[in-house]
């Protein structure tokens, strides 16, 4: 699966500049939205890590 949206802002990685994002995504927030179309993603947070699913991609967690 191939990164074409910002998991943080859901905006397109070509649109504005995601540093920012990057940012809290490598240390605050998990990703709110899919990279690969820009869903929003069902995110649950727990103490040890969190997972975002998307309704057609799948999950992703904090331990992968």
């Amino acid at each position: 699966m191939t990164a074409v949206y910002c998991g943080y802002c859901g905006k397109g990685l070509e649109e504005v500049d995601h540093a920012a994002c990057t940012k809290r995504l490598r240390v605050i927030d998990p990703p709110r939205f899919c990279s690969a179309c820009a869903r929003r993603m069902v995110v649950q947070v727990t103490p040890s890590g969190w997972t975002a699913t998307c309704s057609r991609h799948g999950e992703i967690s904090s331990s992968a």
